[in-house]
């Protein structure tokens, strides 16, 4: 159950960051219902597999630093990898329940 979880909540980081690469880390956090430090934990997981890049940009005259996060080919793929399981798992719970339910 914990690599399903786990698989939920990399599929749903990875949509978010699509939707809404300039997000800030406690935006992503709040909208996804993470903790700071999960957020965190994720991206970093995410980055190590080569699913999400990190850019840093720079505000001209405030020098205010942003970042933003960027999903990258290979995270695009493995998203669609998620949901194509995803997919296969509810197909599969809704077959047998109409069994269930025909008997």
């Amino acid at each position: 159950m914990n690599k399903i979880k786990n698989n939920q909540d990399q599929f749903e980081l990875l949509r978010k960051i699509q939707k809404k690469p300039n997000s800030s880390q406690r935006e992503l956090a709040q909208e996804l219902g993470f903790s700071l430090g999960k957020l965190n934990y994720c991206l970093k997981a995410l980055q190590k597999k080569g699913f999400v890049k990190l850019k840093n940009f720079q505000k001209n005259k405030n020098k205010i630093q942003h970042l933003s996060y960027i999903v990258t080919p290979k995270g695009i793929a493995e998203r669609t990898k998620l949901t194509i399981n995803f997919m296969k798992r509810k197909m599969k719970e809704y077959d047998e329940l109409k069994k269930e339910l025909d008997i």
